[in-house]
């Protein structure tokens, strides 16, 4: 008998976990889902952290962001195409979407060339700001 059924993908309790922690907490590397999920599963490896999040980005359950300062791989909850804002001073990352507004005025600043990706925008957060602020104050 055919059915119309698609063959089950693996979904482990890790996965779910990874998923949850994400849109909860936002772009976290291996190594930070590692800690935050050793709280739940504590023999939990980093090569099972790894494997998961590779098997997620893979089937777009989750999505990939700018690295890290040190040039670890983070993962984004939001799988929809977005742009992000890094802090040069604490590396923090957080998703906006600017890519229609600042196209154009990119575009006409290189000639003939077209953006076709997502924008990095590195700067410095508010908080940083206000820290650097009161250090000097």
């Amino acid at each position: 008998m055919i059915t119309d059924e698609r063959p089950q993908t693996r979904q482990t309790k890790y996965c779910n976990a990874i998923k949850r922690i994400l849109l909860t907490k936002g772009h976290f590397t291996n190594n930070e889902l590692l800690i935050e999920l050793r709280k739940s599963f504590p023999e939990l490896s980093a090569t099972t952290v790894h494997r998961a999040t590779a098997r997620l980005a893979s089937r777009g359950e989750i999505g990939i962001a700018p690295t890290t300062k040190d040039g670890s791989m983070r993962y984004d909850p939001n799988i929809k195409p977005h742009d992000h804002f890094l802090c040069n001073t604490c590396d923090t990352l957080r998703d906006t979407d600017v890519k229609d507004k600042i196209t154009p005025v990119l575009e006409s600043s290189i000639g003939d060339c077209q953006i076709s990706g997502r924008l990095t925008i590195s700067g410095t957060c508010k908080n940083c700001i206000k820290l650097n602020r009161k250090d000097y104050a």
